[in-house]
């Protein structure tokens, strides 16, 4: 046994046929024997938040299956977790590769690219609390370190936590190609304007778009927004609605 508790669900995604995922069984689940998850700073509370499919996912994966494949763009999500939208855009046949800081985030893909009869997706480890050991040390416990840069960037929910050195916005700046755009879907957490000026000061322009949505089985109604940034040649707005 693994320590923890899993379940399959099957999560439908507007365009897409519907994407078989293992998920942990909920936010109680734990376990780090080896201290893995410790070693990168990811405490007892904050392990199993990678391995729940989050109300954010579900719209980051809803707008990436609404844009048009391009044969020549290379797509990178960060903090994916459980990877929904990465799993949405390589079942379109997009070039995507999903990153996050998690020891079982990999594992996890692995499995639920399995279940889903898909080919293989390509994953690296990609933390923004210490890109420069990508230079470094191209290889961690976790497999290859995130390199390369890519013409689309796209995360949900990782303006979680007060960034005062702008690291998030220098990781991307250091993984966004010179003409780029960059997706987030964002729970109107508090920490939106200092990343937005920062991505500012990097050469993008931003569009909002508002997101709410009805709650379901007793639910409350999800508020959010698409944040999209563009730098470089003028690229094609998303129809999102």
């Amino acid at each position: 046994m693994p320590g923890y508790q899993t379940k399959l669900e099957q999560v439908a995604v507007a365009g897409v046929a519907d994407v078989h995922i293992r998920s942990l069984l909920d936010r109680q689940q734990y376990a780090d024997p080896q201290g893995a998850a410790a070693a990168l700073g990811i405490s007892s509370a904050a392990w199993p938040l990678f391995g729940l499919v989050w109300p954010s996912a579900r719209q980051l994966a809803a707008v990436v299956a609404q844009r048009p494949v391009d044969d020549n763009e290379r797509i990178l999500e960060i903090g994916c977790g459980l990877a929904l939208a990465s799993l949405v855009c390589h079942r379109r046949g997009s070039q995507v590769t999903a990153s996050d800081c998690h020891p079982l985030a990999g594992a996890f893909l692995l499995e639920n690219v399995r279940l889903n009869d898909m080919a293989p997706l390509p994953y690296r480890h990609g933390d923004w609390g210490a890109p420069q050991l990508a230079e470094l040390a191209p290889l961690c416990a976790q497999g290859p370190r995130l390199q390369g840069r890519y013409e689309l960037i796209m995360g949900s929910d990782v303006l979680y936590e007060r960034d005062d050195g702008g690291v998030l916005a220098t990781f991307i700046s250091r993984h966004a190609a010179e003409a780029s755009e960059v997706l987030i879907v964002d729970p109107n957490r508090a920490n939106r304007a200092p990343f937005h000026r920062r991505m500012a000061a990097l050469g993008y322009e931003l569009t909002e778009t508002m997101l709410v949505v009805a709650g379901v089985e007793g639910e409350l109604a999800w508020r959010g927004r698409v944040l999209h940034y563009r730098r470089g040649s003028v690229l094609p707005s998303l129809d999102i609605d």
